[in-house]
């Protein structure tokens, strides 16, 4: 038996479904609603409803966007291309300013313990792209684990028949670390990919 009312038990759960959301979070977010007034509800479920009626893909990127083609798209060149594996990775590489590229959003990256092949992802689009945009450079940003290496090491030896540059994003010591604490991987890597001074 549950502790709540059936109204109130399906909104926590509803909460709990979001990453990374507890039942006590969930709980406490329930509560949250409830106490307000019915405005901020509506305009709660109002913006709930407006992005999944307005939000879709960029047809260029695969950026969420409101419209056809994303602002960054809009206003770039498109002739270097930094390919994430995700669009919340954009807003992170957004944060360096002066990073003036446009992006290609995979979707996930290659992984066969999830059953998670190249056609499982934008790779097709991207090769596309590149051929279409007359791109000169794609910097590979997925992440620095097996499958973002992975998928890194597959794109590059697609694109590197076509005569575009491919680049990968430095890796190794985080500024404001020490090195003690860096473990091996990480300084192999920073070791690697030293530039001089």
């Amino acid at each position: 038996m549950s502790e709540f009312d059936e109204p109130i038990e399906r909104l926590i759960e509803c909460f709990r479904a979001l990453p990374g959301v507890g039942r006590k979070t969930a709980q406490r977010y329930a509560f949250f609603v409830i106490e307000n007034n019915r405005a901020k509800a509506e305009n709660f479920a109002q913006a709930i409803l407006e992005v999944k009626e307005k939000v879709k893909l960029c047809k260029v990127c695969g950026n969420y966007s409101s419209s056809d083609i994303c602002p960054i798209c809009q206003k770039r060149n498109r002739q270097v291309v930094c390919v994430v594996q995700e669009p919340k990775d954009i807003i992170s590489l957004e944060r360096a300013k002066g990073f003036d590229v446009t992006y290609h959003v995979l979707f996930g990256c290659i992984n066969p313990l999830e059953n998670k092949g190249p056609n499982d992802i934008r790779i097709k689009e991207l090769l596309s792209r590149v051929s279409t945009d007359h791109v000169k450079e794609v910097i590979m940003a997925t992440n620095p684990d097996v499958e973002g290496e992975a998928t890194a090491m597959y794109v590059a030896k697609l694109l590197k028949p076509m005569g575009v540059k491919v680049t990968r994003l430095a890796q190794g010591i985080a500024m404001g670390s020490d090195i003690e604490f860096a473990d091996e991987v990480t300084l192999s890597k920073a070791l690697a990919d030293r530039k001089e001074m």
